[in-house]
């Protein structure tokens, strides 16, 4: 069994370095060694929220991520991440951020539960259903190769107008980063029908436990999604 709970980064500081040091490790075996969203400035952001996946008992962690607003003064992990390769970043954000902008960030799964689709579409899930709890209207995020397609399948698109076509190398030169935006984060007009159903009940019913079905076997999630705002 398997529980995802969702805190305020400066409210749980022994969490959030769990959640990092549990991140890092999966990085260290793709041999990736910086990335922007693996900094620790966020652990004292009070505009920062981390999902985090654990045993039941919260003694083992399986998998995380992040939602971080815009706020003016951290920046957002895909702002770092690009704007050497395309400023216009910055602006887009300043601009979003009127109306309330963030980013999904720092996702990621053990090996552990690697057949549960817990980081491929369970987190995304979460991420995009807490959005509405934290005022905010749209939502980046910055994804790998394997994970473009779940995105599309919450509500993201590609965003075309940054770097190529929205694509980027990122964090090495021979990886490819995809930039996608969920521009209605309330309504999620553009997320799967079974995706956009699955998400408004974790929004109506942010504490239950769920029976749910991973790539090679069903497994059960206890969700705690409320937050302290």
């Amino acid at each position: 069994m398997i529980k995802i709970r969702v805190f305020k980064a400066i409210d749980n500081l022994e969490s959030c370095q769990k959640y990092l040091e549990g991140h890092m490790r999966v990085l260290k075996v793709y041999g990736i060694t910086m990335i922007t969203s693996a900094n620790i400035e966020w652990f004292l952001d009070p505009n920062t929220y981390v999902i985090i996946a654990e045993s039941e008992d919260e003694s083992k962690i399986y998998g995380g991520a992040r939602i971080q607003i815009a706020n003016g003064t951290l920046p957002l992990p895909i702002e770092t991440a690009v704007s050497e390769i395309d400023s216009n970043v910055h602006d887009m954000i300043d601009k979003l951020s009127e109306n309330g902008t963030g980013e999904l960030c720092g996702l990621w799964n053990s090996r552990e539960v690697a057949g549960y689709g817990l980081g491929s579409i369970y987190l995304g899930r979460v991420g995009v259903a807490i959005s509405t709890f934290l005022d905010i209207n749209t939502l980046f995020a910055l994804c790998a190769p394997s994970t473009v397609k779940n995105c599309i399948k919450v509500g993201f698109q590609v965003e075309t107008t940054l770097g190529n076509d929205g694509t980027f190398y990122y964090p090495k030169d021979d990886l490819i980063a995809t930039a996608v935006l969920l521009k209605d984060v309330k309504e999620l007009s553009t997320a799967d029908t079974f995706e956009r159903k699955c998400i408004m009940d974790l929004r109506n019913n942010p504490k239950q436990k769920k029976n749910e079905q991973g790539i090679k076997e069903p497994f059960t999630i206890t969700y705690d999604l409320q937050i302290n705002r």
